[in-house]
C-alpha cells in the first residue's frame, strides 16, 4: 500500500489530536506508528494513554521546554535538531507504517531545522511509509509536496475567555 504526505496545520485546536486518531487508526489495522512530538517534553495525558494502553506507537518527544509564551533557547534548538536526525534515521528504518512528526511545521518556524531538508527525506521516503506532519504555519513548499493538507481554523475557543488548559481535554 503507498503512503502519503499529510499536512495538519491552521490556528484552531486539533491537530495534535488528529494525528493521534490516525495512529490509533493505523495500529487497530496492526500498523507500527513512530510519534515524534518536536518542542515538547511534558506527559500530557495522551503521552501516558500511549505508553500505558497502546504499545504498537512508539512516542519520542524532541523538546526540552514549552516555550509558547518565551523564546527557543539553544537546548530546544539542539533537542530539535537531535530528533531531526533521529526521524530522518526512523523513516529509512522501514521499521513503521506511519510517521507522525508532531509540531514540525512550528520546529521549521523556528528554523530548527529547514523546509528544505525535510522535503529532501520526504522526497526519499520509503513508498510504503505514511508521514504525518502537524503545527501551524505549515510552509507553501510543503504543502505543495503534501497529498492531504488540513487546515483547523479557529472559529471560537474557550481560550479567550480566560479558560486554561484541562487536564484530559487540552493536555
Amino acid at each position: 500500500m503507498k503512503g502519503y504526505i499529510q499536512i495538519y496545520t491552521g490556528n484552531g485546536k486539533g491537530k495534535t489530536t488528529a494525528a493521534l486518531g490516525l495512529a490509533l487508526r493505523a495500529t487497530g489495522a496492526g500498523k507500527k506508528v513512530f510519534f515524534a512530538q518536536f518542542l515538547k517534553r511534558q506527559i500530557y495525558s495522551e503521552i501516558k494513554a500511549l505508553q500505558q494502553y497502546i504499545p504498537l506507537i512508539e512516542i519520542r518527544q524532541y523538546g526540552s521546554n514549552y516555550f509558547i509564551y518565551n523564546k527557543p533557547t539553544q537546548t530546544d534548538i539542539n533537542s530539535a535538531k537531535k530528533g531531526f536526525q533521529e526521524i530522518t534515521d526512523t523513516i529509512f528504518s522501514g521499521k513503521y507504517n506511519v510517521i507522525v512528526l508532531d509540531e514540525a511545521n512550528i520546529a521549521i518556524f523556528y528554523n530548527f531545522f529547514s523546509v528544505q531538508e525535510l522535503i529532501e527525506i520526504l522526497k526519499q521516503k520509503p513508498e510504503e511509509t505514511e508521514i504525518i506532519i502537524t503545527g501551524r504555519y505549515a510552509v507553501p513548499e510543503l504543502v505543495e509536496i503534501a497529498d492531504l493538507v488540513t487546515e483547523m481554523k479557529e472559529i471560537k475557543h474557550y481560550y479567550n475567555k480566560g479558560i486554561k488548559a484541562r487536564l484530559g481535554i487540552e493536555y
